[in-house]
Parts: C-alpha cells; sequence; structure tokens
C-alpha cells in the first residue's frame, strides 16, 4: 500500500445520519452500501448509528445487514447498552460521551469483551482523570473536532494537550466532527447557503500532530496542526511528508493502528475529492 492509501484505510467513519448531513435512514444506508462498493471503499470505515435508532436502521439495511459493521452511539444507562448487543447486528463498537471516571469503569467492564468502547471527554483541560479510567481499563477516547459553530472547535493548543494526554498513556482514540477537509482551511460549517464559515481543522494536519506528538515534539505538532498550505505537505508512494520533516509508509501504518484509529464525518465525499483536487489520490 502507499503511503496516502495506509493513511486512509479503513480512517472515515460514516456518521451522514448526523449534522450538517442529518439525512435519513434510507438515504445513510444506501450512500454507505454505494460507498462500499466504489474505488475508494478501502478509506471507509463503520457506520455510525444512535442507539435509539437501530431497528429503524435494521429497516432500512434489510438484506444487506451483514454488509454494514456499525458503531453505536449510546448514553450512559448500561440496560440500553446490553439490549443492543442482542440485536443482532455486526455491532463493533461502542460510543459514549462520559468522562467521569466510575461511570467509565463501570461501563468498560461490561463491553470491553463485547466491542471496541470509545469514551468522548473534552478537549478542555481538566480531562486528565478521565484518561487514567480510559487507559486503566483498555478503552478508547474520542476527541470532538469541531461542530455547527465557531466554538465547536477547539483551537490547536488545546487539541495538542488531549493528544499529549492520550500519547503519555498509549492510548488509542478516534476523532469526530469537524474534519471534513485534508488541510486546515475556511469552510462553511454547514449545508446551508447563509450559514456560518470558518477555519476548520484538517485530519492530514490532524494525523501529523498526532505523529508528532508520539515522537514528543509538541511545538511541531501545534505548528503542523496551524498549517493552512497545502504546498507545504507532499504525499508520495512511500511517505508523507509535512516540510522537513516525513513519516515512512510503515510509521504511518503503525500510528494508524496503535494511536489514531479513524474519525467520523457524515460526508465520505468530500474528503475523498479534495485529495484528488490536490492530486494526492
Amino acid at each position: 500500500m502507499t503511503a496516502i492509501e495506509t493513511l486512509l484505510a479503513g480512517l472515515i467513519d460514516y456518521a451522514g445520519l448526523f449534522p450538517p448531513a442529518a439525512l435519513d435512514m434510507p438515504a445513510a444506508v444506501r450512500n454507505y452500501l454505494d460507498y462500499r462498493s466504489s474505488r475508494h471503499a478501502f478509506a471507509l470505515g463503520r457506520f455510525i448509528v444512535g442507539i435509539a435508532r437501530l431497528d429503524e436502521f435494521r429497516a432500512a439495511a434489510g438484506d444487506s445487514l451483514s454488509r454494514i459493521p456499525i458503531s453505536f452511539i449510546a448514553t450512559t444507562s448500561l440496560p440500553e447498552i446490553e439490549s443492543a448487543f442482542h440485536c443482532g447486528l455486526a455491532i463493533e463498537s461502542l460510543e459514549i460521551r462520559c468522562a467521569e471516571p466510575l461511570t467509565i469503569c463501570r461501563i468498560a467492564e461490561r463491553t470491553l469483551t463485547r466491542v471496541e468502547t470509545y469514551f468522548e471527554i473534552p478537549v478542555q483541560s481538566g480531562c486528565s482523570d478521565a484518561v487514567d479510567a480510559i487507559a486503566s481499563v483498555g478503552a478508547r477516547a474520542k476527541l470532538r473536532m469541531g461542530g455547527l459553530v465557531h466554538d465547536a472547535f477547539p483551537p490547536p493548543d488545546h487539541v495538542v494537550e488531549w493528544l499529549q494526554l492520550a500519547a503519555d498513556r498509549r492510548l488509542a482514540f478516534k476523532a469526530t466532527a469537524g474534519l471534513h477537509h485534508p488541510i486546515r482551511s475556511r469552510h462553511p460549517f454547514t449545508y446551508a447557503a447563509d450559514g456560518p464559515c470558518g477555519l476548520m481543522h484538517g485530519f492530514v494536519n490532524f494525523f501529523c500532530a498526532a505523529a508528532f506528538v508520539l515522537s514528543g515534539d509538541k511545538v511541531r505538532a501545534l505548528e503542523v496542526l496551524a498549517e493552512e498550505d497545502p504546498s507545504a505537505f507532499r504525499i508520495g508512494r512511500d511517505a508523507l511528508a509535512w516540510r522537513s520533516h516525513d513519516w515512512t509508509t510503515d510509521r504511518v501504518r503503525t500510528i494508524r493502528q496503535e494511536f489514531f484509529k479513524s474519525y467520523g464525518s457524515c460526508s465520505f465525499v468530500e474528503p475523498l475529492q479534495d485529495l484528488e483536487a490536490l492530486g494526492w489520490l
């Protein structure tokens, strides 16, 4: 595999049900199945669905249920989570917003033997206890990188501090929201014609920042996360590079396998179109 194929392998979890796309269930399922048959299918991860809509998902998927690995979003209700495990779906992971250490441990005790379990914790300082709890039980973390308004996008220094907490504990994680584009740039936050616009983090920037943090270079991590010049990046067959720094395909693979697992996006098409426009895909 080339460097870009290694970076993209299973990277994008499809969240078409969620804003700003907010598609109905039949449309989102149809899109996912189309992507599974496309030439970029190697980049497609799981289908993300809220736990309250699992029955609706089953009806929309029909005979294609076995072709759609899912990650379900749940609350901290254990009975609710338990019920999902008996629904006969191809559940591969669970995502819960929770930063309370005792609750994290209680849920992980019941879920980790069944699926990968991700706990979404805030970017702001003060979440180290939650990170410790996630690491102690062998679960994974989840980082929100954007949303529908400017304030939903965490500043680069907060992101780097969060990544450092995870790296210190060798804690694997996924990201969600705000990473529709490979390079940090200005875009509309929604698909509304008169919606707000602003700077959005790039998923290539984000990967490079994670790589720098793992190597102990927070200064470069902050710089690359804020980089807005596409020409500062190079993606060849055997390496991904930013300015004078590069990561071999093997190193990219290791970081993907052990640290930055995936990210959720309500668009599978936008990230790939941008990469094609840059000549990287």
